[in-house]
């Protein structure tokens, strides 16, 4: 059998040539499982004899699916590309996406530069899903999509209705660990760079060492706190005004590697010596940790699980139920290197 000149093979000479119905090859050609071997190999070798390629548009009007995903990183490109947590973050959700069969469409908009034109693409004729990465308290593209009726999963547990579902870290007890690790080393004064209090990252690693430190009798006062924005230049602003607040401060958690990279930067600058007169601990376990001088204590999170993570969420949806909700926290650990002080 060939395809008429001029057109590409159609379905039903894929059928006619396999000896099954059109349901059958259709069945083959999309995946489903609810087929014999023996038709499977049958339409297989029909395709590969006709060079048939399926209709993709055809498809999509057929089911509503448009086999893709998008993730929005509602951050700067600066920190998006400098930083490697969004690295990993972005390798899970591809290897995740393509292992499903999904194409991902990458999106980049911070809420205040945010177009109308990003938002209308986000819409079941453009994506099945969406990904939504790094946000802040007042974005409202979260409601957005909502209204919509898309399936979403939110990377980072925010200020969001129960109805959503997310994958965030153990933000609240790696940042404990770090408190531990400083206060089991003989650090008195104690301070931390914060990472951005409008995220429930920055609050939680914040609220996780301070209750650590009280339970522990240490006073974490207003002058031993300064807040970054988890910016490699933030936390060397921060570190020098933690400086010249207190010039006895000898132990610094700093609420992300970037900012803990540039803190011991700024103290090496200021003739501190590291770990002997200020003890560091950072938060991350980037491939930054292990090359600061010295290398960086730090708490360790797995930013490519948490895309997988996310991903398997959104599968959930779009293959079960729309409407289901389930939250992931994914454990963090630390990391112990000569940034700190060997415990007592």
């Amino acid at each position: 059998m060939t395809a008429v000149p001029g057109h590409g093979p159609t379905l039903e000479q894929v059928a006619a040539l396999a000896g099954v119905g059109r349901g059958t090859a259709s069945r083959v050609i999309n995946g489903s499982p609810h087929v014999s071997e023996r038709s499977r190999r049958a339409v297989e070798a029909a395709v590969a004899e006709l060079h048939y390629i399926p209709n993709a548009a055809a498809r999509t009007l057929k089911t509503r699916r448009t086999d893709a995903v998008a993730l929005v990183i509602a951050e700067s490109e600066d920190r998006i590309f400098g930083e490697p947590f969004f690295a990993g973050v972005v390798r899970g959700i591809s290897a995740g996406t393509s292992a499903a069969g999904k194409q991902l469409v990458l999106l980049l908009s911070q809420a205040g530069a945010r177009t109308a034109h990003l938002e209308s693409y986000l819409s079941r004729q453009h994506v099945d899903g969406v990904l939504l990465l790094s946000l802040h308290d007042d974005d409202l593209l979260p409601e957005v999509i909502r209204s919509r009726s898309l399936p979403m999963v939110i990377g980072g547990r925010g200020p969001l209705p129960v109805e959503t579902s997310w994958v965030d870290v153990d933000n609240r007890r790696g940042a404990a660990l770090a408190a531990e690790v400083l206060i089991d080393g003989g650090c008195r004064v104690i301070g931390t760079v914060t990472g951005p209090l409008d995220m429930t990252a920055g609050r939680d690693r914040y609220d996780g060492f301070r209750t650590a430190l009280e339970a522990a009798g240490h006073e974490l006062t207003e002058d031993l706190v300064v807040a970054g924005d988890f910016s490699q230049p933030s936390g060397g602003r921060a570190m020098a005004e933690l400086l010249a607040r207190r010039p006895d401060i000898d132990g610094v958690f700093c609420a992300n590697d970037p900012m803990a990279a540039a803190a011991l930067h700024v103290l090496r600058e200021a003739g501190r010596r590291v770990p002997e007169d200020v003890a560091v601990v950072g938060f991350d376990d980037s491939p930054l940790a292990v090359t600061t001088h010295p290398p960086l204590t730090t708490v360790r999170q797995l930013p490519e699980q948490m895309g997988l993570a996310m991903v398997s969420l959104l599968l959930d949806q779009l293959d079960g139920d729309p409407t289901r909700v389930e939250t992931r926290v994914l454990e963090t650990s630390l990391v112990e290197r000569g940034s700190t002080r060997p415990r007592a």
